[in-house]
């Protein structure tokens, strides 16, 4: 008997994981923005403008009708200090972080729409593969869902997103991951963030991003 295929990542699967972070996101204390996020050297205010500026990216990308396959589009990254993260998209601090949130989502939801109107014969430039709407989908939802992880472990918030959603994006993006163990510990473990039994925490991980035959 073969094996079932599985079922595709949707900019469904992308909106409800954005959805489910902006709502874990606004628990996080007023106080701790300036904390650091987890076990990154990024500030939670950081790590967040980071996750909007890869979201806005991969929409972006699948933003021409012919999009580049061997390089990013040349928008401006800039740094709020040297150690933090190199954006294009970044929030007005002034709007504190309701007015962060509400860039964090409009940047998903400038990725779902692209997802949901890119023919599936399009590609678009990633260095660890060229990736079509489904697999740029898969990107913003890992993005999204350790991201998150990073900045709800260094403040105590539970965050557990659907299994479903995780098992969808590691056989989109991470051949490799085991499947035969919980889907959101899976990919915790290939992005470098948790062990499993039998296998060491890595210490180095990229996902495969090009569409598969």
């Amino acid at each position: 008997m073969s094996e079932t295929a599985p079922l595709p990542v949707t900019a469904e699967d992308l909106d409800e994981a954005v959805r489910l972070a902006v709502a874990t996101l606004r628990q996080v204390p007023d106080s701790a923005w300036d904390g650091r996020a987890g076990s990154l050297e990024w500030t939670c205010w950081e790590t967040v403008e980071h996750l909007a500026d890869d979201l806005f990216a991969y929409a972006a990308q699948l933003g021409l009708r012919t999009p580049p396959l061997d390089t990013y589009l040349p928008f401006v990254l800039e740094r709020r200090r040297p150690e933090g993260p190199g954006n294009t998209i970044q929030a007005e601090r002034e709007a504190g972080p309701t007015g962060l949130l509400q860039v964090l989502e409009a940047c998903g939801a400038l990725l779902v729409a692209m997802v949901r109107t890119t023919p599936p014969q399009v590609l678009a430039h990633h260095g660890f593969g060229a990736a079509d709407a489904e697999g740029s989908a898969a990107m913003g939802i890992v993005e999204t869902l350790v991201h998150t992880y990073d900045l709800a472990e260094g403040l105590g918030l539970a965050w557990a997103p659907p299994a479903g959603m995780c098992a969808r994006v590691l056989a989109r993006l991470f051949p490799d991951a085991p499947r035969d163990a919980d889907p959101w510990t899976a990919l915790l473990w290939a992005t470098g963030r948790a062990e499993l039994p039998g296998r060491p925490r890595l210490t180095k991980w990229r996902w495969y991003s090009a569409p598969r035959p």
